[in-house]
């Protein structure tokens, strides 16, 4: 599925979670003007499978510990607030802490 043909809420994350695919990701990434890497899918998948466990959006701290990606990597990998950029390419809400 591609992002002109999937549903978002008027920040742009996905309505449906079902709609994630990496391929998706990839293209929403790109949107942003991430590149993804390996290190990348690293902190993306770290988030999602925190958030398929807890039924919610991780906060930075969550993922950077589980990932063993420390914040400051984070921030490069994602330079335009990494918390929504990551909720957004992962499919996952926009973390409560986010305004």
């Amino acid at each position: 599925m591609s992002l002109e043909n999937i549903q978002t809420d008027a920040e742009g994350y996905l309505a449906n979670r079902e709609d994630w695919s990496e391929e998706l990701a990839q293209e929403l990434a790109a949107s942003m003007g991430v590149s993804l890497t390996d290190e990348h899918w690293k902190v993306l998948n770290t988030a999602r499978a925190i958030d398929a466990e807890s039924g919610s959006s991780p906060g930075l701290r969550k993922i950077s510990k589980r990932s063993e990606t420390p914040i400051k990597a984070i921030y490069k990998l994602f330079p335009e607030g990494p918390a929504k950029a990551i909720a957004k390419i992962a499919g996952i809400p926009k973390p409560k802490s986010c305004l």
